[in-house]
């Protein structure tokens, strides 16, 4: 990849060696973290060449690198105190947004289009996959210009050499020092405790705007414990693998709510256009 001049002169060299021995189950917990991280930032790093390509997939997949290093960050902060690691989560959390924002398109886009192949021809009135492709088009277009404007700027370059410092370590949490099997699972444990209790907070209330959002935040804590536990395993072991796996089933099932959610707000703004474009609006309301 050619690097433009804003590049050159912003990035700073980067200080460690990404990488490096996996965790084994007698590491230490600090080890065991900060080797989550490196592999992470190795993950996010190496995804930026694709994301300038917008090549499929590149802009989910480090956004999921992004959230898993905040996952970390706040889940284990015995082992990495926030003194450490507050503002590194906080630019973390502003570089997820704008990959949210590039990937949200893709993902409605999608969701509508795939809803369309459904719908029987005789009940798709007027131009509707023309107007979907029209709405969206230049939002995504908008929203990648203002990635790469980020990944060029120098608070990009400051994210990475803050990233870089705190996974070279050490660890300077009051629990760092302890075996991480004794460690870890108690901070996932906790996670998801916060997922149980927001789950249990959305079911009880009834179905409505209200209910949607608390579920969303229930997804939000699910996915937190998937990452944790996913973090644990390479020293915890196949029990953490499984939980992994249990909460990524959880946080899908939730995030198909929330997509669909999403999706019907989209296709009630798209309906509206229609009509004032003096369209049928008809296939818009079986979407929705």
């Amino acid at each position: 990849m050619t690097m433009n001049t804003t590049q050159t002169l912003t990035r700073p060299e980067r200080q460690i060696a990404i990488g490096g021995p996996r965790p084994r189950p007698d590491s230490s917990a600090g080890d065991a973290v900060l080797a989550h991280l490196r592999t992470q930032a190795q993950a996010m790093t190496s995804l930026e060449p694709r994301v300038r390509a917008d090549e499929f997939d590149s802009v989910h997949q480090m956004r999921v690198a992004t959230r898993r290093l905040r996952a970390a960050l706040r889940t284990f902060a015995l082992v990495i105190p926030d003194t450490d690691s507050q503002h590194l989560a906080g630019e973390l959390q502003w570089l997820g947004r704008l990959l949210g924002q590039a990937r949200d398109g893709e993902v409605l886009a999608g969701h509508l289009r795939d809803s369309l192949h459904t719908v029987a021809p005789e009940l798709l009135i007027g131009p509707v996959q023309a107007r979907v492709q029209g709405h969206y088009a230049p939002r995504r277009a908008a929203a990648h210009d203002e990635l790469l404007a980020a990944l060029d700027s120098p608070r990009y370059a400051r994210l990475l050499a803050e990233l870089d410092r705190v996974a070279a370590g050490p660890p300077r949490g009051p629990q760092a020092a302890a075996p991480a099997r004794d460690i870890l699972p108690p901070a996932v444990r906790r996670v998801y405790r916060q997922a149980k209790r927001r789950m249990r907070r959305a079911r009880r209330m009834p179905a409505g705007p209200g209910r949607d959002i608390a579920l969303h935040r229930a997804r939000k804590s699910a996915r937190r414990a998937r990452y944790a536990a996913e973090a644990a395993t390479p020293a915890v072991g196949p029990q953490a693998r499984r939980f992994a796996r249990q909460m990524k089933k959880v946080q899908s099932a939730l995030g198909d709510h929330q997509d669909a959610v999403l999706a019907r707000h989209e296709a009630r703004v798209l309906g509206i256009g229609a009509h004032l474009a003096d369209e049928n609006a008809f296939t818009y309301g079986l979407l929705y």
